[in-house]
């Protein structure tokens, strides 16, 4: 359930910590040896290189400048991992579903190593289509970012990719498919990245992944999804995942029925409203919500005891849903977004949109507390428990914790760090990228246009870029860009995704020192896979 010692953790950078963190990510616990971090990785059974011809004058994603960059990083030990996508039958809590995960299990193992580290990962595709992994809020190697079309071909089915990269930056990551709507089945995992000068003192560590679930619930698939939200739309334009073999399974299967598309029941979330998100919190009705891969009714247990200093690493994995996350009978401090350390500031309450994540630390208290993650706007919640002690009574799955309805904290009130701010400076450059489109039409674009492979935004490496993110639009975006973080306004945190309210507008600011094609695109699956994508592109 992954809960760690702070001994365990301290040792995970070498070793295997709670269970399996580093030895595997699979029934197979080594990986063939990977090829040196400057040659052209394999994709057994997929061309090499990069997936598609780089415009004239653009660096490509397999080029020198890349490999340059990458000999720069590369400081530290080389960890192998095996990883299997595959398709697999979980309980969840109350019911059992079909679906795809890595190595059969929700989440996925954790993934550690720290700061310097090689990382050098074979995924197996097990799954009846393609697929491929981005390593989410990592700075590294542009032909390891997992885009396929644009960084990498699709991994067939049956096929394998040797992913090989320096990992940075200490902080809280995670990995996920970037093929389709794969992100909305069970198919991620934390990367937790040690800082060797690792500065917080705590007892226990918590890795807490809220999740909303649809797949696999009386025959519904996010495919499904997606076609009752665009009218098949995506998938005619070619910009969901179904290029590869369709599933072969049966109508209970996780992608069963006519065509691989079951039609299942109507998923279209409809009336709900978040005053906090300005607007619609989204356009999915989710049957259940999930904290480490469980539904409240038979939620996971974190044992400590009463004056413990806890450290939780919260992610949002989910599709569609943005969370607002409490401990009941404590405060949180928070220490870190997206991976990089913040002035300390506690909370009552959290919000998190979707692929956002927070380091929290908590001192716990006597009893049993319950973690609740709300379904913003949806109505619905995850939920975890802290017990410290054996006798108290467990809360039912239908607590609320008055903290919900405390003190909120949100991106935009931290400050970064002293240590990693960006030395102040004026853009070089400003990209201004429009959201458009409405729930109705489902016609999610950038700048008016859906996205194009093709489509590029460009950078030159050195400069300071400025995005001007403005929604023109009545929903809001958690916008997300690869290869890079950047710095919210007046000296605010640093972070890869952020949060767009309706008819607002964000400017976050980046150095381009990570050259190639990046993707920036709403995490809302069903938003990016409508065309809420695009790509920023270094010129040579």
């Amino acid at each position: 359930m992954h809960a760690y010692t702070r001994r365990a953790v301290i040792g995970a950078g070498i070793g295997v910590a709670g269970g399996g963190l580093l030895a595997s990510c699979s029934a197979s616990s080594s990986a063939s040896p990977a090829s040196s971090a400057s040659a052209t990785p394999s994709a057994s059974g997929n061309p090499g290189g990069p997936a598609s011809a780089v415009p004239p004058g653009y660096v490509s994603p397999d080029g020198e400048e890349v490999a340059a960059a990458e000999r720069g990083r590369a400081r530290g030990a080389v960890r192998e991992i095996r990883l299997t996508a595959t398709p697999s039958s979980l309980d969840l809590g109350d019911r059992t579903v079909r679906t795809w995960t890595y190595g059969d299990e929700l989440p996925g193992r954790p993934i550690r190593v720290t700061a310097g580290d090689t990382l050098a990962v074979r995924l197996d595709n097990n799954l009846p289509r393609s697929t491929t992994l981005h390593w989410h809020g990592i700075a590294l190697r542009n032909d390891m970012d997992g885009v396929p079309g644009v960084t990498q071909q699709p991994i067939r089915p049956g096929g394998s990719f040797d992913y090989r990269f320096a990992v940075p930056d200490p902080g809280t990551y995670w990995f996920h498919p970037h093929s389709g709507v794969q992100l909305d089945r069970g198919l991620y995992a934390p990367l937790i990245v040690e800082d060797p000068r690792e500065p917080l003192e705590y007892d226990h560590e918590w890795l807490v992944m809220l999740d909303d679930w649809v797949d696999g619930v009386d025959g519904s698939t996010p495919d499904a999804v997606l076609d009752e939200l665009t009218g098949g739309r995506a998938r005619m334009a070619g910009m969901d995942d179904s290029e590869g073999a369709q599933d072969a399974e049966d109508a209970e299967g996780a992608d069963g029925g006519p065509g691989g598309r079951p039609a299942g029941p109507s998923r279209r979330l409809r009336g709900a409203r978040s005053r906090l998100l300005e607007g619609d919190p989204g356009d999915v009705a989710y049957p259940y919500y999930l904290v480490n891969g469980r539904t409240p009714e038979d939620p996971r247990v974190f044992r400590a005891r009463p004056g413990d200093r806890i450290r939780i690493r919260l992610v949002n994995v989910g599709g569609d849903t943005p969370f607002r996350v409490a401990l009941g009978g404590h405060t949180m401090t928070v220490t870190h977004t997206d991976g990089y350390p913040v002035e300390h500031t506690t909370t009552d309450a959290l919000l998190l949109g979707m692929a956002e994540r927070y380091d929290v630390l908590v001192t716990a208290q006597d009893g049993v507390f319950p973690l609740v993650a709300l379904a913003e706007g949806k109505g619905g919640a995850a939920m975890a428990l802290l017990r410290t002690s054996d006798g108290a009574a467990a809360p039912p799955p239908s607590v609320r914790p008055r903290e919900l309805d405390g003190r909120l904290l949100t991106a935009d009130r931290l400050k970064a760090a002293e240590d990693v701010r960006l030395t102040p400076r004026d853009p070089d450059r400003t990209i201004r990228l429009r959201m458009t489109g409405s729930m109705a039409r489902y016609d999610w674009a950038i700048n008016g246009k859906p996205y194009d492979p093709a489509q590029r935004y460009p950078v030159r490496a050195g400069e300071r870029v400025r995005v001007s993110f403005i929604n023109g639009t009545d929903m809001w975006h958690p916008m997300h860009l690869h290869g890079h973080t950047f710095q919210l306004p007046d000296g605010g945190p640093r972070k890869d995704t952020t949060i767009v309210l309706p008819h607002h507008k964000v400017d976050v600011d980046f150095d381009a020192d990570n050259p190639g094609l990046w993707m920036v695109h709403c995490h809302n699956i069903y938003h990016s896979e409508s065309g809420l994508m695009t790509i920023i592109g270094y010129r040579k």
